[in-house]
C-alpha cells in the first residue's frame, strides 16, 4: 500500500469536485433516505477522485453489506454482472480495518479472488473506510483512475477528508430513517387506539341498547321500537367507523394510480362515511416522484383524520397544486382549532410531529396555522428536484 507522505499537499479541487461536495452537503440538509444519501455520496466520490468506477458499501454487522451502491456502471452492465461479490476479497477487507488501501493493480493483491464474467476488468484501486467514533460504518471503493495509472496521494487525502463528511451524512440519514420508522409505528398505534376508542365503545353501546329493546318488547312496544331505532343508528355509526379505519389501513395504490387519483379516491370515501363535507381541488399537472407522493399522501391522511376525529370539522378542503417548480398540499378545515404555540400540542398530539417529519424527509416544510375556534390549515410544499 502506498501511503501519502507527511506534509504532502492535496491538489486544489476542481470546480466539478467542489460542486460534487456541494451537492452532497445539500442532500444532507434535506435528510433523504439512507439509500439516496449513499447514491449522492458515491457519485460525489467518483467525481472527486476522477475515476471511472466507484462504489460505497455499508456493513450489515454480519460480515456483508446492508447497502452497496455503485456509480459509473450502466443499468444494463449491472444486470449483466448479476449479484455483485459483496462479502469477500478487498470489499470485505475494507470493512475490517480502519485504514485506506491503494494499489496500481488490484489483481495483484493476494486478497483479490475473481471477476464475474461481465464485470469490467479494473486495475488501479483506492479504498477508504468511512469511520464514526473509530467504527467502520462504510467504505468507498474507487477504481480505474482517469488520466493516470494509479491514484495519487492527493486523491487519497481528498477522499479521506470526504469520508469524514460521509460519516455525518450516513449517521444523519440513519437517524431520520429510524424517526420515520417510529412514525409508522405511531400511526399504526393511533389506528389501534381509534379502533378501540370509537368502534369498541359504539359496539358496547349497541349491545346494551339491544338488550334494553329485548326487555321492553313484551311490555312497551313503542319504547322497544325506539330502542331498536337506536340500535340501527349505532350499527350504522360502527360500520362507518370501521370502513374509515379499514380504508386507512389498506395500502394506497400510489404506484399504480399516482397521488392525484389516490387522493381523490380517499376524499370520496371519507365523504361517504363521515357527515362532514370533504372536497378536493387540483391545479396544474405533472406529479412529483414516488417518494414525495407517498409522504404527501400520508400527510393528507393525517390532516384529514385530525380534522374529522378531533376538530369536529363540518367542511374540509384539500388543495393540491402541481407546478413544474414544486408541489403544494393544503388541508383546510373549519373545526375547533387549537393554539400551535402550546408545547402540549406536539407532546400530546404526535400527529403534528409525524407530519413535520414526513415533510422534512422529502425536502419540504410543514406550515401549520390554527387558533381556537377558527379551524386549522396544514400546508406542505416540496420543490421539484
Amino acid at each position: 500500500m502506498t501511503r501519502p507522505a507527511r506534509g504532502s499537499s492535496v491538489a486544489e479541487p476542481s470546480g466539478a469536485a467542489l460542486r460534487a461536495v456541494g451537492e452532497v452537503i445539500a442532500a444532507m440538509a434535506v435528510a433523504p433516505s439512507l439509500e439516496a444519501t449513499l447514491q449522492g455520496l458515491v457519485r460525489a466520490a467518483r467525481t472527486l477522485a476522477s475515476c471511472r468506477y466507484a462504489a460505497v458499501g455499508v456493513p450489515d454487522g454480519s460480515g456483508g453489506f446492508s447497502h452497496f451502491i455503485t456509480a459509473g456502471m450502466s443499468d444494463e452492465l449491472i444486470a449483466a454482472i448479476g449479484r455483485l461479490p459483496r462479502t469477500h476479497g478487498l470489499l470485505s477487507a475494507m470493512l475490517e480495518r480502519p485504514e485506506p488501501y491503494r494499489t496500481s493493480d488490484i489483481t495483484r493483491d493476494p486478497r483479490f479472488e475473481w471477476w464475474p464474467a461481465a464485470h469490467p476488468r479494473m486495475r488501479s484501486f483506492l479504498g477508504v473506510p468511512v469511520l464514526s467514533a473509530g467504527e467502520v460504518v462504510g467504505a468507498f471503493y474507487l477504481t480505474d483512475k482517469i488520466g493516470a495509472d494509479e491514484f495519487s496521494d492527493g486523491d487519497q487525502e481528498l477522499i479521506e477528508l470526504f469520508a469524514a463528511h460521509a460519516a455525518v451524512a450516513i449517521a444523519t440519514a440513519r437517524v431520520h430513517e429510524r424517526s420515520r420508522e417510529l412514525s409508522v409505528v405511531e400511526e399504526r398505534n393511533r389506528l389501534a387506539r381509534d379502533l378501540h376508542d370509537a368502534v369498541s365503545q359504539t359496539l358496547f353501546s349497541l349491545t346494551l341498547t339491544a338488550e334494553a329493546a329485548s326487555e321492553l318488547l313484551d311490555r312497551d312496544t313503542e319504547a322497544a321500537r325506539a330502542q331498536l331505532a337506536e340500535v340501527r343508528r349505532l350499527a350504522a355509526e360502527a360500520r362507518a367507523e370501521m370502513r374509515s379505519l379499514v380504508f386507512q389501513l389498506r395500502p394506497a395504490d400510489l404506484e399504480a394510480d399516482g397521488l392525484l387519483a389516490t387522493l381523490q379516491k380517499h376524499v370520496e370515501v371519507l365523504g361517504r362515511v363521515h357527515p362532514a363535507r370533504v372536497e378536493l381541488a387540483v391545479r396544474g399537472s405533472g406529479e412529483p416522484d414516488a417518494a414525495v407522493q407517498r409522504e404527501l399522501f400520508r400527510i393528507a391522511q393525517e390532516a384529514l383524520q385530525n380534522a374529522l376525529k378531533h376538530a369536529g370539522a363540518s367542511r374540509i378542503r384539500v388543495e393540491l397544486d402541481l407546478d413544474p417548480a414544486g408541489t403544494r398540499l393544503t388541508v383546510i378545515d373549519d373545526g375547533a382549532g387549537f393554539d400551535p404555540s402550546d408545547p402540549r400540542v406536539r407532546s400530546q398530539h404526535l400527529g403534528v410531529t409525524v407530519m413535520a417529519e414526513r415533510a422534512r424527509a422529502v425536502g419540504g416544510r410543514l406550515d401549520l396555522r390554527s387558533s381556537p375556534g377558527a379551524g386549522t390549515t396544514v400546508a406542505v410544499e416540496v420543490a421539484r428536484g
